[in-house]
């Protein structure tokens, strides 16, 4: 996916929504990394700063598949965004996306400041005439969560990996998954968990590098492709500095 500007900026809105029919496969990225400039300060009309926003809205017909693996977000000082994700699954459709997202531009020595990340996920199943909760997971980043231990402990990336499986694996193999996921922690910097989600699983990485938390992301990717006897992941070509062969 192209996005035409440089960045977004305080009180930017984008509106994403794909619809997949029956059966259908697709993998969204993004051909660049997105940048959010500060906002904050800005602008006497609004000196507290305004908000860019982005809405996501998937709807997965049945059997469908999605894997939604945008590059990293770059969170400028005194920005503010804010990210609202939708997901409606119909029976066994399966869901995999993640958000990497840097907190600053840190190799310029600059922090967060007074910005604001904030994200909601919201995953339903439709089946047998119900809509059930999969995952509703809100999480906001800044001022005292940048640096307390319950939040980043001070580092300046965040990472977040979900997969809503289109049909609960069995308790041996979930378990393996899992402890194959752990494995692939290792030679990277930061800390990594991760753990399962009915049905499916959720990872987090917080640590100083986005390479390390994509890495691990398409580590994970490559292993739930192979749970489920898909083919092994091709690697976008506009993914830049990315292991070849995975893992």
């Amino acid at each position: 996916m192209l996005h035409t500007a440089g960045g977004l900026v305080g009180g930017d809105r984008l509106s994403i929504t794909a619809n997949l029919d029956t059966g259908s496969r697709a993998l969204l990225t993004s051909v660049a990394a997105q940048k959010i400039y500060g906002s904050i300060g800005r602008c006497r009309e609004a000196p507290a700063g305004r908000w860019a926003q982005q809405h996501l809205q998937f709807n997965l017909a049945e059997g469908s598949d999605l894997e939604w693996l945008p590059q990293e977000l770059v969170l400028y000082a005194d920005g503010l965004f804010e990210q609202h994700c939708q997901v409606e699954l119909a029976a066994g459709a399966s869901f995999l996306g993640c958000d990497v997202v840097r907190l600053g531009r840190t190799a310029a020595g600059e922090g967060l400041g007074s910005g604001r990340w904030r994200s909601a996920l919201e995953i339903r199943r439709r089946q047998n005439g119900a809509s059930d909760w999969v995952l509703a997971d809100r999480t906001e980043l800044a001022d005292g969560g940048l640096a307390g231990e319950h939040g980043l402990a001070g580092a300046p990336v965040y990472g977040s990996l979900v997969w809503a499986a289109p049909e609960p694996l069995a308790p041996g193999a979930l378990a393996a998954l899992l402890a194959e996921c752990r494995q692939d922690r290792a030679g990277l910097e930061g800390e990594m968990a991760c753990g399962a989600l009915e049905p499916g699983l959720v990872a987090r990485y917080r640590g100083p590098s986005s390479q390390a938390a994509r890495y691990w992301f398409t580590r994970i990717w490559a292993r739930i492709r192979q749970v489920r006897g898909l083919a092994t992941p091709e690697l976008p070509r506009v993914w830049p500095f990315q292991e070849r062969p995975l893992g």
